[in-house]
């Protein structure tokens, strides 16, 4: 058991040793792809949702490729799955609301 305890520190260092080069890489992205939008960024949401609309009416949506149908797919059904998920977290159970 005293082995055990002595191996202690040395695992623990090795732990972090391991660990640093990934946490690293990980705040690096965090400090990019994490931050909430800027007023700036609201100006393109804004021309996204227009471009959109404008695609549905003019027929450009029939002229995608297979790579950005599939794409746009994979995008929607993310949003749909963060929504269900979220609308579980905060029911609180996956079946019902609790009354």
């Amino acid at each position: 058991m005293s082995k055990l305890v002595a191996r202690i520190p040395v695992l623990a260092k090795a732990a972090v040793d391991a660990a640093t080069p990934k946490f690293n890489t990980f705040m690096k992205y965090a400090k990019v792809e994490l931050v909430p939008p800027t007023p700036a960024e609201f100006g393109a949401v804004t021309q996204g949702v227009n471009n959109i609309v404008k695609s549905a009416q003019t027929g450009a949506w029939k002229k995608m490729t297979v790579k950005e149908a599939w794409l746009n797919t994979l995008v929607t059904v993310e949003v749909l799955c963060w929504f269900f998920i979220g609308e579980c977290i905060g029911k609180g159970t996956f079946v019902g609301y609790q009354v």
